[in-house]
């Protein structure tokens, strides 16, 4: 065995851990209230570490040496029993110590050698843990916690993360709205496990600036990033002549907004220094526009003269319509000048293409 036994310390933290992340594990190992490996943002003041953990405490009143799981008997769920937050609340103080599993800490020599374990612990249900992002699939539906993806985090993920969405599906933590209700300044660590059942394929971690924008600032910002999308979606479409669909394509997707993170920044940079929308909106169509036809380049213009005719054909196309779709036009293009709050460009016959 690679660690036969560990410190207590240790011990405890890598309890904490699980428990606090517990992914799914067979009949009777329930998750955490968070579900497997959620997706955390904590507010980072730059103070170091104790003032890191006071901001995230979220407001609310105090908790009771009785309210913490390990202070009272199991709650089982072998029929399905389920535990609920307190009433009238979305979240209490064992939103922090959750304790889904039933673990016994084996001890061996003032160490910890093995762990017991029996299933159908606390089953929880409805919690809205308050450092964690939330969505729902509709309004009115249950909400939802947030779940990293694997790969980078960045500015396409921001939107009910780090930004408020422009819609009623998405919540950011509850820390995250607390603090900026009562300070200013700081980074957003961005970080957690992204799950394939019981199996880790990447751990996420970005430390990423508040975003505090007035609102008009913000709704560009909102633009900026679901015009983003659609151009990335468009990039995507017109790589079918040289890539297949899946993986290859979805690469060169990810690639895109990684080549357009730093462009994006200084965009986001320039709405809070209060530059118009409007000229923000014009130059990040530029960056999206001069990455989306280089990247198409970069992949289909080489030996482009020894490819099969059809297939030279069928680029001349792709690049045709993703150019087009560029300049506003067609159902992707008018969803690019849309997000970005941008005039349609007039059809051939004076209507809006």
């Amino acid at each position: 065995e690679r660690y036969p036994a560990l410190d207590l310390p240790l011990a405890a933290m890598a309890l904490y851990t699980f428990q606090a992340h517990a992914p799914a594990g067979g009949a009777g190992n329930r998750t955490s209230m968070r579900v497997g490996g959620p997706l955390v943002t904590l507010v980072d003041p730059g103070d170091g570490l104790w003032g890191l953990v006071w901001a995230n405490v979220p407001d609310g009143r105090p908790g009771a040496l009785t309210d913490l799981p390990w202070m009272h008997q199991t709650r089982l769920s072998e029929a399905g029993q389920a535990t609920f937050p307190p009433q009238g609340q979305t979240f209490g103080v064992e939103a922090f110590f959750g304790m889904p599993r039933r673990l016994r800490l084996v001890e061996t020599g003032g160490r910890i050698s093995g762990v017991i374990q029996r299933p159908y612990g606390t089953n929880y249900a409805a919690w809205k843990h308050p450092l964690t992002p939330h969505y729902r699939v509709k309004e009115g539906a249950e909400w939802l916690p947030r779940h990293p993806r694997p790969g980078m985090f960045g500015y396409r993920h921001w939107l009910g993360v780090l930004a408020e969405a422009q819609d009623a599906l998405s919540e950011r933590a509850l820390c995250l709205t607390n603090w900026q209700q009562r300070a200013q300044g700081g980074r957003v660590l961005v970080g957690g496990w992204s799950m394939d059942n019981m199996k880790p394929r990447d751990f996420i971690l970005a430390s990423e600036p508040v975003v505090a924008l007035e609102a008009d600032a913000a709704l560009m910002l909102n633009g900026m990033i679901r015009a983003a999308e659609a151009v990335a979606l468009a990039l995507r479409n017109a790589l079918e002549p040289v890539l297949a669909a899946g993986e290859a394509r979805e690469v060169e997707r990810e690639a895109f907004f990684r080549d357009t993170e730093a462009g994006f920044l200084d965009r986001f940079e320039a709405l809070k220094a209060g530059t118009a929308p409007e000229a923000v909106a014009e130059g990040w169509l530029r960056v999206l526009n001069d990455q989306a036809l280089a990247q198409f380049d970069a992949l289909c213009r080489d030996g482009l003269a020894e490819r099969d005719s059809d297939v030279i054909r069928r680029i001349v196309q792709a690049r045709g319509a993703l150019a087009t779709a560029l300049r506003g036009f067609g159902k992707r293009g008018g969803e690019i000048f849309d997000a970005l709050g941008m005039t349609r460009p007039a059809g051939r016959k004076g209507r809006a293409a």
